[in-house]
Order: structure tokens, then sequence, then C-alpha cells
């Protein structure tokens, strides 16, 4: 993990300010962080120090069961927030969150700026906004599952993890997210690169032809 400091971070922030999302100057406590595909963002279990705000990259949420058993439950994208059930609330069981391509986040300290943001009207309606879309696309996970077949939503898997082109996600934590079996897995997986769509490169897939995989997609957001 990489925190940009002087002229580097100074730029970074004039490029992408979102000092409109706040009514007091959150860009005086900010940091900038980038962090690597795979890194952690935030270790499950531990209290984040920080409200981050995504603005490049994607990363994945993790979840560890009282069995042992680690399971993906959702996805975090560019203008997503990540750390705010902790700001929110004094007690709760953080998540794991994976960077799954390069991803550069502002930091706001939680220590320094909590008051600030628990009193801020403007910055708590942005967030309402959030979680309401948060949970809505949360459910809709649930209900797709019974209404597309794997190839809609394995597509829509593949884009959402692909790291410049090339999908590297193991077999075993896409069956546990889209609740299919490793053989249907495989077999669309297969039929994707019969026609073309990927191509396999040993444990990974390159996407060759983008413009099919969207279509596909798309479908589950009409």
């Amino acid at each position: 993990m990489e925190i940009y400091k002087g002229k580097k971070k100074q730029l970074y922030l004039e490029k992408n300010s979102i000092a409109n999302l706040f009514s007091f100057p959150a860009e005086e406590f900010m940091e900038v962080h980038e962090y690597q595909r795979d890194e952690w963002i935030i270790q499950e279990g531990m209290r984040p120090n920080f409200l981050f705000y995504v603005m490049e990259g994607k990363a994945k949420i993790y979840i560890t069961h009282q069995n042992g058993k680690v399971s993906l439950i959702n996805f975090i994208n560019r203008k997503d927030y990540i750390g705010e059930m902790e700001l929110l609330n004094d007690v709760y069981y953080t998540k794991g969150i994976q960077a799954s391509t390069k991803t550069i986040c502002f930091a706001l300290s939680i220590h320094h700026c909590r008051t600030q943001l628990m009193e801020d009207a403007k910055f708590l309606r942005e967030l309402t906004k959030f979680l309401s879309i948060k949970a809505t696309h949360m459910a809709s996970k649930y209900s797709q599952s019974l209404a597309f077949p794997l190839e809609n939503r394995l597509a829509d898997f593949i884009l959402q993890l692909a790291d410049e082109g090339v999908y590297k996600e193991k077999h075993v934590t896409v069956c546990d997210y889209l609740g299919v079996s490793y053989r249907h897995l495989l077999h669309v997986l297969t039929q994707f690169c019969d026609k073309g769509y990927l191509q396999k490169d040993g444990r990974y897939y390159h996407i060759k032809q983008y413009h099919s995989l969207l279509e596909l997609a798309e479908m589950l957001k009409n």
C-alpha cells in the first residue's frame, strides 16, 4: 500500500476533488491510499482507522463463517464507501476488503473527523443514498439467482472482477458466490471460450469479446 505524499497527493486531490460531499473542509484531513491487486484494504475483524471513498479500481468483500469457510459476499466499485458501517456503529464486525485491481481511495481519519461527519447533514444525506442503493443491489442479487441463467450472472461476474481484460478468480469462489456447481461453472466457461468470448491461458481467461459479455450482463439490469 502506498500513501501519496507532497505534490503527488496535492495534484491528485486537486484533480479528483470530492469537497462537494461535505459541509466542512474534509480534504484537509484526507490521505490518498493506493492498493495493488490482492492487497487487503481492511483485514477481517479489524476496525478500520479510516472512512474510505473509492476513486479508482475495484475490491471484494469477504466473510469467514464459524465453520472456517470463507465466502465472497459483494463487490466494491468506484464512488463506493468502505468503512461506513464502522463509522455509524460503535460495535460492528468488520468484513475483509481485498483489492481486485489497482485501487485508489481517499482515506478520512475516523478518529479525527467522526464528530464532524456525524454532524454533517450534507454528508449524511449522501451516505443515506449510498446505503439505500447498496441494500437494493444486495436484494436484487438474490432474486437474479432465481430469475436468470448462469450465463448472464457469470458474464456480469467476470466483468466485475476482470483486471485489465484478464479474469483470474478461483472457481470455488465463483461457485460459492453464484450458488452453482463446479461442473456447471466449467461447462459455461467452456461455452464462453468456444464462442470466442474468452480465451483460456492456464488458470486465467482473457476477455476477447467484451461486448458479448456486456450484452449478457446488461440483461440483469433491464
